[in-house]
């Protein structure tokens, strides 16, 4: 059996465990969170949007570890080929990357889906995404299959073995063909897979909120990939505790007392919004970072991303389109429903994340569920999951 085979062998069992429903989120501990979030809680709560994960966990005889993946979000599903989405995008901190952002200013849109994985698989990962969407689709209106794809890192270096270059255009066609609506995996999956948050283990959260606006209800949801607060921990806050201090350092992973690493934040909604809207929701995701106790430090890569799924017709190429929008004055709700989603979804990715051993014996635990309980009761925030 070749390694291909048994790295998606490997996705396939991380996919089914780490959606199962017993699996508990940060309500299920007894973290309080503002807001009423959607059905799933999960950014696929909005209607179209898609997710898929492919997971990279395999030990190779020269003792190197793999521990990646890629994770693909497509903003209208299968309809992500044809019909773009509005969008806009924001870095709180740029030690990072995220591909396709000139383009997303210039035209105020997403054309196909977002991705999500390590520093240095951002090539190949956008090199399959334009030869899957030729041989997926139809060329554009102007003949060409061309596009500009949205590929976002984050550093899994310290558990993966980064240079090993282990993501393949085969992961990437996997994670777009097998995207999915429903429960979306959490932790150690997909692009999250080697990632860490404050010296524990990390990875992909997400969650929502829903929102009223003249009678009618939108949602707008939230996935991350988190991995930032590295040789930080006393700076992890949950629901205004603590924790990261009361907790205490772990002192096998020798942290340095800096806060390095980077965020990816993909913020959805089925609210109409044009792109210079989503870029102001696209900023407001940082608010929600900083509940947790970042301070975006020089050496992360802080970058967030939002579209809206609405106003299909308008995006579809013909010579003149109309476009309806909420209006700025009433954005207030959204803007803390992304704060809030942004909140949850970070926890979600804490609590979701299981032990990992990667490169060079390097250990990374879990956030301990039942410490972050009694610390939440001790300091009078717990509130008993309904």
């Amino acid at each position: 059996m070749n390694r291909t085979v048994i790295a998606l062998l490997v996705a396939c069992m991380t996919w089914t465990g780490a959606a199962s429903a017993g699996e508990p989120r940060a309500r299920d501990l007894g973290v309080p969170f503002h807001g009423t979030p959607g059905p799933l809680n999960a950014i696929t709560d909005v209607p179209g949007v898609t997710i898929g994960h492919v997971t990279l966990i395999e030990d190779l005889p020269d003792d190197r570890k793999v521990r990646t993946g890629v994770t693909a979000i497509l903003p209208r599903g299968r309809q992500s080929i044809d019909t773009p989405v509005y969008a806009g995008w924001f870095a709180l901190n740029g030690n990072g990357e995220m591909t396709g952002t000139t383009y997303m200013d210039e035209l105020g849109q997403i054309d196909g889906p977002i991705m999500l994985t390590n520093t240095h698989s951002v090539g190949v990962v956008r090199d399959a995404v334009i030869a899957w969407r030729v041989r997926a689709g139809p060329a554009d209106p102007s003949g060409y299959w061309w596009s500009s794809p949205v590929v976002a890192e984050t550093w899994d270096g310290d558990l993966n073995d980064v240079n090993g270059f282990h993501v393949r255009p085969v992961h990437v066609d996997r994670a777009l063909d097998e995207a999915k609506g429903g429960p979306v995996a959490e932790g150690n999956v997909g692009g999250g897979t080697g990632m860490i948050c404050f010296d524990f283990k990390c990875g992909i959260g997400t969650a929502s909120r829903r929102v009223d606006h003249s009678g009618r209800q939108y949602s707008v949801g939230v996935l991350v990939q988190a991995n930032y607060g590295s040789g930080a921990r006393e700076l992890l806050r949950i629901a205004g505790v603590p924790i990261g201090q009361l907790i205490g350092p772990d002192t096998a992973r020798n942290a340095t007392g800096s806060d390095t690493g980077s965020i990816i934040i993909v913020v959805a909604t089925d609210a109409p919004l044009l792109p210079h809207q989503m870029k102001r929701i696209a900023k407001r995701a940082a608010l929600g970072l900083g509940r947790t106790g970042s301070y975006a430090a020089n050496g992360s890569g802080d970058i967030f991303v939002a579209f809206s799924t609405a106003n299909p017709a308008a995006l579809q190429g013909k010579p003149l389109a109309d476009s309806s929008s909420i209006g700025n004055g009433y954005l207030d709700p959204f803007f803390a429903a992304t704060v809030e989603a942004t909140e949850e979804a970070i926890v979600n990715a804490l609590v979701a994340a299981r032990d990992m051993q990667g490169m060079d014996g390097h250990v990374v635990r879990a956030l301990p569920h039942d410490m972050l309980s009694e610390l939440l009761k001790r300091h009078g925030r717990y509130q008993a999951p309904h």
